[in-house]
């Protein structure tokens, strides 16, 4: 009996050592989620007006013209305007997959990693899946998972810091555009997993390239009226060219894109491991609760046994 107790006992301290982590971690996760989140704030402002910019270029068929125009040149810049509305017969498609560097966050990974396979059963050919497919992997998680899958890997980026800034992303952006120019793939989706709030996310797959009038965004109201009926005319003068603008513009767009996938995919990573954290400290209490009152019974039993046997020696002295 007494080992029993020990036993129990040990038990009831290991999980109170572990749920003293569980919540340092927890903790920890809150910290960074309300960083990023105030990080995320003030770059939505450039985000939004990014995208508006570029969505009433492409409303307003500006995208459109100057693509055209710009046919018979040459760009040298893999981040040119040219390279990133090029449109060519789709024969590859790459992926870029945006997953955490470690585990200990619920859901957040199986949740990207189950619609990106949905994603690819659905854009590659029926035959040769894999190799219609380019892997672009953010975050050692996604990269391990299709490795073992036998995916093509064409680029692995790892380390993202937990609050991650705007020249991390430069490397990545030319490096995913380079490859789109050079023809690695044809057109790019960008896959992560939406923060919508502490305990919900969504999975997104937006398409990055080429940019196009169909994939830049929908307009804001000031604009919906007259783009459905088609009197959407251009809203900005532009100096020196539309062709020098859209080359300073463009690539702020492309990058927009990519730093805001990756902040929000870290703000819902951090949400998802703060409340990973939280099921496991409530779950802790739950079994400490129930091996106390294991270790209280035992004792009582114990107790009583002893009194017992005491009882029945002295019934036996007299």
């Amino acid at each position: 009996m007494a080992g029993s107790l020990q036993s129990v006992k040990r038990r009831i301290n290991s999980t109170k050592k572990t749920q003293q982590i569980t919540n340092a971690m927890q903790m920890v996760s809150t910290v960074k989620l309300n960083q990023i989140q105030r990080h995320t704030a003030s770059y939505q402002v450039y985000a939004a007006k990014i995208r508006s910019v570029i969505t009433h270029l492409a409303k307003s068929h500006l995208l459109d013209s100057i693509s055209v125009s710009s046919s018979s040149k040459k760009s040298d810049d893999p981040m040119s305007s040219l390279g990133m509305l090029q449109q060519r017969p789709v024969k590859k498609v790459g992926i870029v997959v945006i997953t955490s560097d470690r585990g200990l966050v619920g859901s957040y990974n199986s949740t990207v990693l189950k619609q990106t396979m949905t994603l690819i059963d659905n854009v590659s050919q029926a035959d040769n899946k894999k190799d219609d497919i380019v892997i672009l992997a953010i975050g050692s998680t996604g990269a391990d998972f299709f490795k073992q899958r036998g995916f093509n890997i064409g680029y692995e980026y790892q380390g993202v810091s937990d609050v991650p800034k705007f020249k991390e992303v430069r490397p990545i952006v030319q490096a995913i555009v380079t490859m789109f120019t050079s023809g690695a793939f044809d057109k790019l989706y960008v896959c992560y997993n939406h923060f919508v709030n502490t305990l919900t996310s969504e999975f997104r797959a937006e398409q990055m390239l080429p940019i196009t009038a169909e994939n830049v965004g929908d307009l804001g109201n000031d604009g919906l009226e007259e783009a459905k009926e088609g009197q959407l005319a251009p809203a900005y003068d532009a100096e020196p060219s539309q062709d020098a603008i859209l080359e300073v513009v463009l690539p702020q767009y492309a990058e927009s894109l990519v730093y805001g996938a990756i902040l929000d995919a870290k703000t819902s990573e951090h949400a998802s491991s703060s409340t990973a954290m939280k099921s496991a400290s409530d779950n802790a209490d739950d079994i400490i609760s129930t091996l106390q009152l294991q270790y209280n019974r035992a004792r009582q039993s114990a107790i009583t046994t002893e009194i017992t046997e005491i009882t029945g020696a002295q019934a036996a002295l007299e």
